[in-house]
């Protein structure tokens, strides 16, 4: 494989200068503004902290993408996305369902076989791309949100919200390329604040469960 090879998948790309995608670029920041403001809020939290540098890290290697826009720093972009799934997983897993840790990593290990099965589906809608790559992501946390509804009521709610983010997240990324003659920016750039925006969401449901649990416990 060439890790060299420029990639143009963007309606804002329109060559392979560093800069060619300056509002694709510069809105990874909000991946790190995100981190940096729920960082000091989990405290004591080794889980929700961890989350929040990866979530840092998404930032970074999106940028990567976005500036030098090669087959290695498309590697940099998706597997820091991949870390934070599985690591999410493990969480919900662990604190949601109370399982201990080898229960809670195999249970983990199961979402590649689910990607394997669900993301050829979604490959077969129409129009939806390379957005079918992530497709599955808030089809299980639905999955999550609807299974916890009774044992944690309020924790399936953020859930269910945290999944109709990333939907409309997706909604912007799958359409970059169809309204770039009307948006020359494309919309990809809302893919990035609201997917930041979704996943500190996502880290702030699980602080607000330990917070009410360690409360509980008082």
């Amino acid at each position: 494989m060439d890790w060299t090879r420029q990639i143009d998948s963007y309606c804002e790309r329109l060559g392979p200068d560093y800069w060619a995608e300056p509002v694709n670029a510069l809105t990874n920041l909000a991946f790190i503004i995100a981190a940096a403001i729920l960082w000091p809020q989990v405290r004591g939290l080794p889980l929700a902290r961890a989350l929040c540098a990866v979530l840092a890290v998404i930032g970074v290697g999106s940028w990567l993408f976005h500036t030098h826009a090669t087959a290695w720093a498309a590697m940099a972009d998706v597997l820091p996305i991949l870390g934070f799934i599985l690591l999410y997983i493990y969480t919900a897993n662990r604190a949601y369902w109370g399982l201990r840790p080898w229960p809670a990593l195999g249970l983990t290990a199961l979402f590649f076989p689910y990607a394997a099965v669900t993301v050829p589906l979604f490959q077969m809608v129409p129009g939806l791309g390379s957005s079918a790559g992530y497709a599955p992501v808030p089809l299980l946390i639905l999955v999550y949100a609807l299974l916890l509804r009774r044992r944690l009521p309020r924790v399936s709610r953020g859930l269910a919200i945290g999944a109709g983010i990333l939907v409309v997240s997706l909604f912007f990324r799958t359409i970059d390329m169809q309204v770039c003659r009307a948006v020359p920016t494309g919309t990809h750039f809302l893919w990035h604040v609201l997917n930041a925006t979704m996943l500190g969401w996502m880290i702030a449901v699980y602080r607000r469960h330990m917070l009410a649990g360690a409360g509980a416990r008082r």
